[in-house]
């Protein structure tokens, strides 16, 4: 349980930099250029997101409660929605993208919550909890960044984003429940 502590602290870790230490990205970034803070940042993330699955992988199972049935389908329900507003955050802005306004993030905290809900192992609560904490924290400082100043939130495009976001993300979803969750993770997200 410790190695996937760590990575947990590791991953979000590398994730809050700008929360936890506003100004060492921007003296990273003048000490090593843009390219070379980005790419530090980028190994640091990949390496803790092996520490992170190592940690899962190696994580004995300790029920702490027990979910009901009908939580696998809120569940799928929910990643829909999820997988929707990931997509619509890689898109130019539509609807979705400005009313969301940090649409990633709240795929985040839907992905998390939806997991939360339908795990009740203690692994599942410390990694998917943290996530949703994660998200909850990231959503508060990205508010307070914004009414500073530092962040703009993009401008509405078309609505055709909106379509092509619910498309590709439904796309996505399927993969993930057709085949894509259980060759990844090892879990098939439909009880057999």
């Amino acid at each position: 349980m410790t190695v996937l502590i760590l990575g947990i602290i590791l991953f979000l870790g590398t994730h809050m930099i700008r929360i936890v230490a506003p100004g060492f990205r921007h003296a990273m970034v003048q000490k090593l250029g843009e390219n070379g803070w980005k790419g530090v940042h980028g190994l640091a993330g990949i390496v803790s997101l092996v520490v992170l699955v190592l940690g899962w992988q190696q994580a004995p199972v300790v029920n702490l409660w027990f979910p009901p049935t009908g939580m696998t389908h809120l569940t799928l329900t929910l990643m829909l929605f999820a997988m929707i507003s990931l997509v619509a955050g890689l898109l130019p802005a539509g609807h979705i993208a400005t009313k969301a306004k940090h649409p990633m993030v709240l795929s985040v905290k839907i992905w998390a919550l939806a997991h939360l809900l339908s795990n009740g192992d203690l692994a599942s609560v410390l990694l998917f909890g943290s996530f949703l904490a994660w998200g909850v924290i990231m959503r508060i400082a990205l508010k307070r960044r914004q009414r500073a100043g530092e962040v703009t939130l993009r401008p509405f495009v078309s609505a055709k984003w909106d379509f092509i976001a619910v498309l590709l993300g439904a796309v996505v979803y399927g993969l993930f429940v057709w085949k894509l969750h259980l060759l990844l993770f090892g879990v098939a997200p439909l009880p057999m």
